[in-house]
């Protein structure tokens, strides 16, 4: 199986009372030789009425199968991001099936940010930034610049750390989508 790092590049940014998701649009096969088989991939989905966005890093059907769970689990708890978020990572961890699961997701809504991971992780970062996938490490340092040293919005913010990843990555592109909250 592939690693849930490779393959992608999620961005989430809160700045200044608002939110972005940024990813790119690239799909590699893995192997040997690497393949780009899809150059507009959409990795970024909206949920619960449009409240909620969820971004995904890893294998596309593992993340498909966590977007239902997940939508599901916002259902039940009535769009309490924080509340689906647990749930969601409780069930990941402790169902024989779901566990096997190769992927990463990032949630945010109006008020928080969420990454969760298969091993129960529902990780708030402190400073409103997070990112996942292999380009991630790079995508996270350049907005945490951009944070710090412009005075561009949560929406530029994203594009331009995604930008940056896509010139180091070669598992990311430069085909950029950005959904804001």
């Amino acid at each position: 199986m592939s690693s849930p790092m490779i393959g992608t590049t999620i961005l989430a940014v809160r700045h200044r009372g608002q939110g972005a998701m940024a990813g790119d649009g690239q799909v590699t096969l893995p192997g040997a030789t690497p393949t780009v088989v899809k150059h507009g991939a959409q990795k970024i989905r909206r949920l619960y009425e449009g409240r909620v966005l969820a971004g995904f890093a890893g294998g596309v059907a593992d993340a498909f199968t966590l977007f239902e769970k997940f939508e599901g689990k916002l259902q039940e708890a009535h769009g309490n991001l924080a509340r689906a978020a647990v749930a969601l990572a409780r069930e990941w961890r402790t169902d024989r099936i779901l566990r096997r699961l190769e992927a990463l997701l990032l949630v945010m809504d109006s008020e928080h940010l969420f990454l969760l991971s298969g091993s129960g992780e529902v990780v708030q970062p402190d400073d409103g930034l997070a990112a996942i996938g292999s380009g991630g490490p790079y995508a996270l340092a350049a907005a945490r610049a951009l944070v710090r040293f412009s005075e561009l919005g949560a929406a530029d913010i994203a594009r331009e750390a995604m930008r940056i990843a896509a010139s180091i990555d070669v598992y990311t592109n430069e085909q950029i989508v950005v959904e804001t909250i």
